[in-house]
């Protein structure tokens, strides 16, 4: 496994180590992985997939838990933005 992977967020390709998180690739693209009921960015918050604040589109799979979810090469992560 190569030591460094590219993978889009929101469209925008950004290059992430391996073993990161999808969460975590949001972050360093510095993106929100959603926006709330009242417009507020929201961020991963817990890290073990139980507040759901993490949920993304991942490669056309709605609602994913990103920070379960470890990067793929070519991995599309998209927000609700």
């Amino acid at each position: 496994m190569p030591d460094r992977l590219t993978v889009r967020v929101n469209g925008e390709t950004i290059e992430v180590e391996a073993g990161t998180t999808a969460a975590v690739a949001s972050l360093i693209a510095r993106v929100p992985s959603r926006t709330s009921v009242m417009g507020q960015p929201r961020t991963p918050f817990c890290g073990m997939g139980v507040c759901f604040e993490c949920r993304m589109i991942i490669d056309g799979i709605p609602h994913s838990k990103s920070c379960q979810i470890l990067v793929r090469p070519g991995m599309d992560i998209r927000t609700d933005e």
